[in-house]
C-alpha cells in the first residue's frame, strides 16, 4: 500500500521515514555515540567542583581573592588540629612535633601564609581547655590545583606524630571530602536503582525486553551528559552535585520518554496495526508529546542560567543536555529497534502465570472490570462527580504541607554537609565547640587606597562600636575566628603600608545568623575616606541572597512564560496552560514544607543520618523548584495530550477527562514510581544537600502523580467545564496554524472531529462490546 492510499491514521510522515528506514544503521550510530561518550566523559568527575555558591560579580568575592592574594595568612583554607593527647598543648614535646609540621607546611611550594599557636601565642588558635591547638595554612591555586596538592600532602599530616594526633581539616578539606564522598555515593546510587528500576518496568510492561529498552535509553542519556560535562570543564567550571542530576534526569526522564513510546506502540499493534504505520502512529502521538515534554522540562532547567552562582548553572547545563539526549534517543533510537523488533517486543513475559491467576476465571461483568485503566476510569467518574470536595480538600491539604516553609532561614553549605564521622566535619566541630570564635564566623574587611594608619584606626573604633561587634582586630593584632587565625608577617604589614590594609571583626552572634547579617550591611553603610569591600562567610550569604533575589523573577517569569506558550500549542486553550502552571505550584508544596521540617529544623535527622545546620543552603530551594516543576509539567504534558486527543475526537468534555486518566493513570504513577525509586536512591547520599534533593524531589514527583494528576487535575477541569477549552478567536488561529497534539491535525470545532482521523485503534476505543473485549484481552496496557 502507497502512502497516498493508506488510511490518515497509518499514513508514514517524514521522521518516520527518516529513522526508520534503516533501523539497523541507526541503532549503529547509537552505538559508536555511546562509545565515544564513554570516551570522551571519561574522569569527568575528577575535574568538578565542589563550590559555586557565590556570585563572582559581588563585593564579597572581590575581596575574597583580593585578599587571596595580597593577604594569604587572612584566608587560610587548610587547618590541622593537633591534639596533644592528654599532655596539653604548652608540653614541650608536644610543641616540638608541632613546630616541626608547621616547617614541612612552609617547605611546600604550592603552601603559604602559614602559622600556628606555637608560632603566634595566639589564645584563638588554642583549645579552651589547652588540649588542642591549630596550624593554618593557605594552598595556593585554583580549586582542581589545591586540591591535588592537598591529596599529596594530606597522608603525610595526618595521624599520629609522635606525642600528637593531627586531623586534616578546613575549607579546602571539607571541599575534597565532599567531592569524593559525593562520587562513592553517586556508584553506590546507580547500584541501588538500576535494579530495581528493571524489576518496576518487568512488572509495568510484563516483557522483558520492553522492560530493557527504557534502561538502554536512560545509560545513552546518563553517558552523552557526562561527555557534555567533561567538554564544559575546558571552558568553565561545574559543581560536582550536577553528576547526581545527570544519573537522576538520566534515568527518570529516559524511562518517561521511553514508556510512553513503548507502550503506545505495543497498543497500536494490539489493535491489528503493522510494525511500520505501529511506529509511524506512535511517534504522530506519542512522539509528539514527548517533544513538547522533553522543551517543557529544558525550559525549566535552563532558566537556571540566569543566576551568576556556578552552582546553579551547572544544573541547567546537566539538565538541558540530559533532557535533549534523553528525547533524542527516545525519538531516534527506539523507533530503530521497535522496527527492528515488531510484535517480538512482548517476548519473556515474566508476569503471564499472575495474569492468567487474576483473570482465568468470571463473568462478562468480572472481565470488564480488569479492563486496561477501567479503575482509573472509574476513578475519575468520582473524584468528577464531587468535583468542589476533591478540588477544595485537595487544595487545602497541599497548602497545609507547605506551611514549615514559611518558617524557612537560608545558611551557607558548609562542613555539617558531611557526615558526622567525617575527618574535616570533626575538625570544625572541634572548633566550633572548643575555641574561642567558630570557625567562618568573622567578617573581613579590605581597606584599599593607601589607606593611612589614622583613618584605619577611626573607622576600626567606628565599626567596633556597631552593634553585635565583640571587637576588632586590624594588620597588626591577632586574628579570633577559627578561620582568619593567627597575625600577618613582616612581608603583609608591608603590602599594608604599600596601599591596602584589613580588617578582621569578630561578631558576638553566629557565623551566619540574622543579626551577623545586619552586621554586615551596617559594616557597609559606613562611609571611610578609603575603599572598602567586605567579605566573610555572613557577607557572601548576604550578597547570595541578594543576587537570588535579583533573578528569581526573572526565572520565574521565563518558565512561566514559555511553559504557557508550549501548553497552549499543545492544546489550544486559554484556560488549561493557566491550570497547568497553578497546579504544577501546588504539587511542590509538600517538598518545600518537608526541606524546613525535616532538613532545617531535623525532626528526621537520626533516621535519615545528617546534621541539622538550622538553616536551608540558599540556592538549593532554586534549584529544587527548577527541577520539580520541570519533571511535573513533564507529567502534565503526557495527561493533558491524552485529553486534548479525545475532546477532539468526540466533543465530550467529562469524557475526554475520564478517558486521559484511564489511558494514562497508571502510565503516569508507574513513571512517577520509577523515578521516585532513583531519587531515592540519589537521597541516600552521606552529603545533606544531595540527600535533600533527591529525597524532597522524589517527594515532589509522587505528590504530582498521585495527588495532583489523580485529584486535582479532573476536579478542576470538571469545574471549568468546557470553558476549559475555549481561546479567543486570534489564539484559536494561532493554534490552528502552528499548534499540535497528538492525533492528526486537530479540528476547528469539536463537532468536526470525527474526521480527524486518529491513530488506527484509537478513534474507537470505547466503540461496542466487541472492541471492549479486545481491549480487555490486552495483555500489554499499562494497568
Amino acid at each position: 500500500m502507497t502512502d497516498v492510499n493508506r488510511p490518515p491514521g497509518e499514513r508514514i510522515g517524514g521522521w518516520t521515514r527518516l529513522v526508520t528506514a534503516r533501523p539497523r544503521l541507526s541503532l549503529l550510530v547509537a552505538l559508536l555515540f555511546t562509545a565515544l561518550a564513554v570516551v570522551a566523559g571519561s574522569g569527568v568527575a575528577d575535574r568538578l567542583s565542589g563550590g559555586g555558591w557565590e556570585d563572582p560579580a559581588s563585593q564579597s568575592s572581590y575581596a575574597t581573592k583580593a585578599l587571596e592574594k595580597h593577604f594569604p595568612a587572612s584566608q587560610p583554607n587548610l587547618i590541622l588540629l593537633v591534639d596533644g593527647g592528654g599532655r596539653g598543648v604548652d608540653d614541650p614535646a608536644v610543641a616540638t612535633e608541632a613546630r616541626a609540621l608547621v616547617k614541612k607546611l612552609t617547605g611546600e611550594k604550592a603552601v603559604t601564609g602559614v602559622t600556628s599557636y606555637w608560632d603566634t601565642g595566639a589564645s584563638a588558635l588554642r583549645s579552651k581547655d589547652r588540649g588542642e591547638a591549630l596550624i593554618a595554612a593557605r594552598v595556593t591555586g585554583d580549586e582542581t590545583a589545591a586540591g591535588k596538592t592537598l591529596e599529596r600532602i594530606a597522608p603525610d599530616l595526618r595521624g599520629r606524630h609522635g606525642p600528637v594526633e593531627v586531623s586534616v581539616g578546613g575549607p579546602l578539606a571539607v571541599k575534597q571530602e565532599m567531592q569524593t564522598t559525593i562520587q562513592e555515593d553517586l556508584l553506590r546510587a546507580e547500584m541501588m536503582a538500576l535494579p530495581v528500576t528493571l524489576v518496576l518496568l518487568v512488572m509495568v510492561f510484563g516483557s522483558a525486553v520492553a522492560a530493557l529498552l527504557p534502561l538502554g535509553i536512560g545509560v545513552i542519556a546518563i553517558l552523552g551528559t557526562d561527555a557534555v560535562l567533561r567538554v564544559l570543564t575546558e571552558f568553565t567550571d561545574v559543581s560536582v552535585f550536577a553528576q547526581n542530576l545527570t544519573t537522576a534526569l538520566g534515568l527518570g526522564l529516559a524511562i518517561d520518554y521511553a514508556l510512553f513510546i513503548v507502550r503506545r506502540f505495543r497498543e497500536e499493534l494490539s489493535a491489528g496495526g503493522e510494525t511500520l504505520p505501529a511506529v509511524a502512529a506512535t511517534l504522530r502521538t506519542a512522539g509528539r508529546t514527548v517533544l513538547f515534554s522533553a522543551l517543557t522540562v529544558a525550559v525549566s532547567l535552563a532558566a537556571m542560567m540566569v543566576f551568576p552562582q556556578y552552582f546553579l548553572r551547572s544544573f541547567a547545563y546537566a539538565g538541558i543536555a540530559v533532557v535533549l539526549i534523553a528525547a533524542a534517543a527516545a525519538l531516534v533510537v527506539l523507533p530503530a529497534a521497535l522496527m527492528l523488533l515488531g510484535d517480538r517486543v512482548n517476548k519473556w513475559d515474566l508476569t503471564r502465570l499472575l495474569r492468567r491467576r487474576r483473570t482465568g476465571a468470571g463473568a462478562e461483568g468480572a472481565a470488564d472490570a480488569t479492563e486496561p485503566g477501567a479503575g482509573w476510569g472509574r476513578f475519575a467518574r468520582l473524584v468528577m462527580r464531587r468535583a468542589p470536595v476533591f478540588a477544595l480538600a485537595t487544595v487545602a491539604g497541599l497548602v497545609a504541607l507547605g506551611l514549615p516553609f514559611l518558617r524557612v532561614e537560608f545558611g551557607t553549605a558548609d562542613d555539617r554537609q558531611l557526615p558526622s564521622g567525617a575527618e574535616s566535619h570533626v575538625v570544625q566541630q572541634h572548633i566550633r565547640d572548643g575555641f574561642a570564635g567558630g570557625p567562618g564566623g568573622g567578617v573581613e574587611i579590605l581597606a584599599e587606597g593607601r589607606p593611612g594608619a589614622a583613618a584605619l584606626a577611626d573607622y576600626s573604633a567606628k565599626v567596633s562600636a556597631l552593634p553585635g561587634v565583640l571587637r576588632v582586630d586590624g594588620p597588626a593584632g591577632p586574628f579570633a575566628d577559627g578561620r582568619r587565625l593567627g597575625k600577618p608577617g613582616p612581608a603583609e604589614a608591608a603590602r599594608a603600608a604599600g596601599g591596602a590594609a584589613y580588617l578582621s571583626v569578630q561578631p558576638k552572634g553566629e557565623a551566619v545568623e540574622p543579626a551577623t547579617q545586619d552586621l554586615v550591611r551596617d559594616i557597609r553603610a559606613q562611609s571611610p575616606p578609603f575603599r572598602t569591600s567586605v567579605t566573610g562567610t555572613a557577607a557572601v550569604l548576604v550578597d547570595t541572597k541578594e543576587s537570588l533575589g535579583d533573578r528569581v523573577p526573572w526565572a520565574g517569569a521565563i518558565i512561566i512564560a514559555v511553559t504557557l506558550l508550549l501548553v497552549f500549542l499543545l492544546t489550544g486553550s486559554l484556560l488549561i496552560p493557566l491550570q497547568a502552571v497553578l497546579l504544577n505550584a501546588l504539587s511542590l508544596t509538600a517538598m518545600f514544607g518537608a526541606m524546613v521540617w525535616v532538613f532545617q529544623e531535623g525532626h528526621l535527622s537520626g533516621p535519615l543520618a545528617f546534621t541539622s545546620s538550622g538553616d536551608i543552603e540558599t540556592t538549593l530551594p532554586v534549584l529544587m523548584f527548577c527541577v520539580a516543576f520541570g519533571l511535573s509539567m513533564d507529567y502534565g504534558v503526557f495527561l493533558l495530550s491524552r485529553i486534548k486527543e479525545e475532546y477532539e475526537r468526540s466533543g465530550d468534555h467529562e469524557a475526554a477527562v475520564e478517558f486521559g486518566l484511564r489511558r494514562t493513570g497508571g502510565l503516569i504513577t508507574a513513571a512517577a514510581l520509577i523515578l521516585a525509586v532513583v531519587m531515592v536512591a540519589i537521597g541516600t547520599s552521606r552529603v545533606t544537600n544531595t540527600k535533600m534533593l533527591g529525597l524532597g524531589i522524589a517527594l515532589a514527583v509522587l505528590m504530582d502523580a498521585m495527588v495532583v494528576r489523580s485529584l486535582l487535575v479532573p476536579a478542576v477541569m470538571k469545574l471549568t467545564g468546557r470553558a476549559t477549552w475555549w481561546a479567543p478567536g486570534p489564539l484559536r488561529r494561532l493554534h490552528a496554524r502552528f499548534g499540535l497534539s497528538e492525533g492528526e491535525s486537530a479540528p476547528s470545532t469539536p463537532s468536526s472531529a470525527d474526521s480527524s482521523g486518529g491513530p488506527a485503534g484509537e478513534a474507537d476505543a470505547d466503540a461496542g462490546p466487541g472492541k471492549k473485549e479486545e481491549r480487555r484481552r490486552d495483555r500489554v496496557s499499562i494497568r
